[in-house]
């Protein structure tokens, strides 16, 4: 019966001290409770005690946790167009006992006005710029906008905002067919510049060549001109000089010449009287008549 009984000692002395010891790690912060009022706030990590049914603890994770959005969020730029934003943000608990008194400690609660934050930033940011600025002009300084003014916003419900990152910028169908097309024509119109441009410089250099062509002909023929010109009044210098030396040498030559141009064809005709001067040299090879 004494054994029994110490046994049930020792059994209730143990559950006693079990109900009474609670630990708090690393990752966590644990608010202490007395019938329903908070009593302390443990955040350093080791073992505690506490009144047995009397006091209660609740932990809440200070680890640095991630809000991703589900669904891409809808925004309106400054172009009025439509764009679909995907973003993350990183955030923790700063402040347990202003994150329990501002939601009543329920985690969702504050991770939806976290959400609604952040969301209402983007608004605001999104709508101050272009849809170029948002999808790649300025995205870092939207997020580092972004990340001041939810961090500002939170830290009155005890969260802080470590970062707010934008992982993806689309434009909606409609809104994307229409910014193709868009594009299409810009890049059309370029082409159909660049194309006139080199028309015009192509007709530009033919033209070009053409008139140095013309040019260098009529420089050419020129040359040929003067350079013929003087062949010819060198020739004619000979001839008279070989003219002047013997005359009726001369004459000869230009005789047999004649005759040879005249009696190159077999069909050749000449009607001429027997006594005409063409025949000179033929009745006699001094041109006089005479053998």
């Amino acid at each position: 019966m004494k054994l029994a009984n110490l046994f049930i000692v020792v059994v209730a002395g143990l559950l006693l001290l079990s109900a009474s010891i609670y630990t708090v790690d690393q990752r966590q912060a644990a608010m202490v409770f007395q019938l329903g009022e908070i009593v302390g706030i443990k955040k350093d990590p080791g073992l505690y005690l506490k009144l047995p049914l009397v006091q209660n603890i609740r932990y809440f994770d200070t680890r640095i946790l991630t809000l991703d959005a589900v669904d891409p969020e809808r925004f309106i730029t400054s172009e009025k167009k439509n764009v679909l934003v995907d973003y993350f943000v990183k955030w923790r608990i700063q402040d347990v006992n202003k994150f329990y008194v501002s939601f009543a400690g329920d985690e969702r609660r504050g991770v939806n006005r976290l959400a609604q934050t952040v969301n209402d930033g983007m608004r605001a940011e999104f709508g101050k710029r272009t849809v170029h600025d948002v999808v790649s002009g300025e995205r870092d300084d939207i997020m580092e906008v972004l990340r001041k003014s939810a961090d500002q916003d939170a830290r009155r419900y005890g969260v802080q905002v470590m970062d707010v990152r934008i992982k993806r910028v689309d434009l909606p169908n409609e809104v994307s067919e229409s910014v193709y097309r868009r594009m299409e024509a810009e890049r059309k119109r370029v082409a159909n510049e660049l194309r006139s441009t080199g028309s015009a410089e192509a007709e530009k250099i033919r033209a070009d060549a053409d008139r140095q062509r013309e040019v260098i002909i009529a420089e050419a023929y020129r040359d040929a001109q003067k350079t013929k010109g003087e062949g010819d009044a060198k020739a004619a210098a000979i001839y008279g000089a070989a003219y002047g030396k013997n005359p009726e040498f001369y004459a000869f030559y230009r005789s047999m010449e004649s005759y040879k141009a005249s009696f190159k064809g077999k069909q050749d005709v000449m009607v001429l009287q027997p006594n005409s001067d063409f025949f000179r040299y033929m009745k006699s090879p001094r041109g006089n008549g005479k053998k």
